[in-house]
């Protein structure tokens, strides 16, 4: 399908670039041609408002520009090809209006994108492997799922990388927990344990102030290698790793490759990276204050984004002084690797299956190398990401610097009502609760979904078609992936397990009642016949209007890394698919009006499968 917003684009650039040389004008700085989808119909199916933002440059009224441009846009073979009406509409719109036989008769239902030779590295879900996942992690965990499948789609090779902090505070830990705390309570999982192991020591630091000294020998230890605890650091992670992923899978989320930070060490990676830095200006050693003994890595004076961050020391500690590597010096390391520059490569072992991980005595395989790299990570991570590509800034690695993104989006917190029922004391009446891992506060993965699919097999009318299990992770992935990527979450368990409105509950169910109506067709369904686009009901209009929009949706996605572009979409999409089949009769309907109905359903499900596949929610025959 053609990208209509773009073939607009195209011949308005042309025209001004003509208007103002004319003019004897410079192409005016900041000049952004936005194509828009008017609210109200009568003002076309496409409008742009660069009249008004040319009327001060060229000094005349924008309904003059506006005219002139019409008049050329008229001329031009593409635009006549695609839509029947080119107006101006004060004080100064150019609308147009699709020819829907020309449009309808374009068989291909997503824009052709253009080749990309680009080999793109997503990290995400990333969870410490010291106890079980909540539902914070699945956000995380979608979104990255999500971008990977939509960059795929329009043609990137992706990788997508998990990396394992087993070298962290946090599953040091629980470890101190399990060696210096006391649990009896049964429990089906190990991750819960350690759920509940690690509260306890948090709890446990409080009381023994000294007992968080303990944190530090096992840090060195696993640092270390091959000592008793660091075996058993290995095996504690090992265990809540495999757990983790097969909890990601109900969900449909899958990884490539398992780094481990305790690679990254061992192998010789930060010590390479160390060597690297210490021949620049920007890493040194404090000799004095409360950083003595630390090797930081030196913001630059006076930088934007230094200032921006005002609450982080402006040098980053990369190696405390007791010798202990920080998250983002590792992480450094681990960044040069991906972008291949580092010099030095993993082996790599089976771990599942599809699924690679770094391991010594591994094989050599073509992992990394990555021309562009995202990293999921949520919003509060923002100033080590920027002390990452600081320190590619600071090698010489400016390209690799400027290609790499960080994707940040809001955490997921607890209702009040939720918290409530979760013990937490809200006396305080705020709006939303943060969930702690430390204090055993937060919706665990594993128990959200058992909850979602109890509601899901009570409000089935009938058991057939996917399980009431698969139903349920398509819906909480939906939930999670739906909301802005800025905002914060506020969880509340009614709302997420709610199956009607903008949920994914109500997608699944329209897309298996288009493939009812299809299959019930399938012998009156004939490409061969010539389809009418004449005398359109205003539901028709607009079922087609949101169906070519598709391809420009799915463009804005890819660019801005936004996955509830597509969400919104896919809503609006199956709202006026629902109102379609409610106001205008299908299978009851006759001749012409009955094969070009049945036409637009098999649009609608062509194009909603597509999006479904993206946001990684199942395609169901029946319900």
């Amino acid at each position: 399908m053609t990208m209509i917003n773009e073939v607009i684009i195209a011949a308005v650039q042309e025209i001004l670039q003509e208007v103002v040389e004319h003019a004897k004008q410079p192409w005016p700085q900041g000049l952004k041609i936005v194509v828009e989808h008017p609210a109200n119909h009568e003002n076309g199916d496409y409008s742009l408002n660069i009249a008004m933002q040319l009327a001060k440059i060229l000094k005349k009224s924008p309904i003059i520009i506006a005219s002139e441009i019409q008049e050329k846009l008229l001329e031009d073979s593409k635009i006549k090809s695609l839509f029947f009406k080119v107006e101006v509409a004060a004080p100064g719109f150019i609308n147009l209006y699709l020819n829907w036989e020309k449009w309808g008769l374009n068989s291909e239902l997503e824009a052709s994108f253009p080749p990309v030779p680009s080999k793109v590295v997503i990290e995400h879900t990333s969870i410490n492997p010291n106890k079980s996942a909540h539902i914070g992690h699945l956000r995380n965990s979608c979104i990255g799922d999500t971008l990977a499948r939509m960059l795929k789609r329009v043609g990137h090779e992706v990788e997508v990388h998990n990396y394992i902090d087993d070298l962290g505070n946090q599953l040091a830990d629980t470890l101190v927990g399990i060696l210096h705390t006391n649990t009896e309570k049964a429990f089906s999982r190990f991750g819960d344990f350690c759920w509940e192991t690690y509260a306890k020591v948090n709890k446990a630091y409080k009381e023994t102030p000294e007992l968080q000294l303990k944190r530090a020998d096992v840090l060195h230890e696993l640092e270390k290698g091959n000592s008793n605890l660091a075996w058993m650091g290995l095996l504690v992670a090992e265990r809540i790793v495999r757990e983790h992923l097969e909890e990601m899978k109900q969900f449909g989320i899958r990884y490539d490759v398992l780094v481990w930070e305790s690679s990254i060490v061992r192998e010789g990676f930060w010590s390479s990276t160390f060597e690297l830095l210490r021949a620049t200006d920007i890493f040194y050693q404090e000799t004095e204050g409360k950083l003595a003994g630390c090797w930081v890595l030196k913001h630059p004076e006076g930088d934007a984004e230094q200032e921006a961050h005002a609450d982080f020391q402006a040098d980053k500690v990369l190696i405390r002084s007791n010798g202990i590597l920080t998250y983002t010096a590792k992480d450094i390391a681990y960044h040069l690797w991906k972008f291949g520059v580092l010099g030095k490569d993993f082996r790599y072992k089976k771990f599942a299956d599809r699924l690679w991980s770094t391991d010594l005595d591994g094989v050599r395989k073509r992992i990394g190398q990555a021309d562009k790299v995202i990293n999921v990570i949520d919003y509060r991570q923002e100033y080590p990401q920027i002390m990452v590509k600081q320190a590619l800034l600071a090698l010489g690695f400016e390209k690799q610097a400027n290609q790499l993104r960080h994707v940040s989006y809001g955490v997921v917190s607890l209702s009040s009502t939720t918290a409530e029922g979760l013990g937490v004391d809200t006396s305080e009446g705020k709006h939303s609760y943060p969930m702690s891992g430390r204090q055993g506060i937060g919706i665990k993965v594993a128990d959200l979904l058992d909850r979602m699919e109890l509601v899901i097999e009570a409000k089935r009318p009938r058991q057939t078609g996917l399980s009431s299990r698969t139903i349920a992770a398509a819906s909480i992935r939906y939930y999670l992936l739906r909301f802005h990527m800025q905002t914060e979450v506020v969880f509340d368990l009614e709302q997420a397990t709610e199956v009607s409105g903008n949920t994914g509950v109500y997608l699944l169910y329209s897309y298996a009642r288009s493939y009812s109506i299809l299959e019930k067709a399938k012998q009156e369904i004939s490409r061969e016949e010539p389809l009418r686009f004449d005398n359109l009901e205003a539901q028709e209009a607009s079922l087609m209007r949101q169906l070519a929009y598709w391809p420009e949706v799915l463009e804005a996605a890819v660019n801005e890394l936004a996955p509830h572009h597509i969400c919104t979409y896919v809503h609006e999409l199956t709202n006026l698919f629902n109102h379609f089949y409610a106001t205008c009769p299908i299978l009851k309907a006759e001749g012409d009006k009955k094969k070009f109905r049945l036409w637009l359903t098999a649009r609608f499900k062509a194009v909603l499968h597509g999006a479904l596949e993206i946001l990684g929610l199942p395609t169901p025959k029946s319900m």
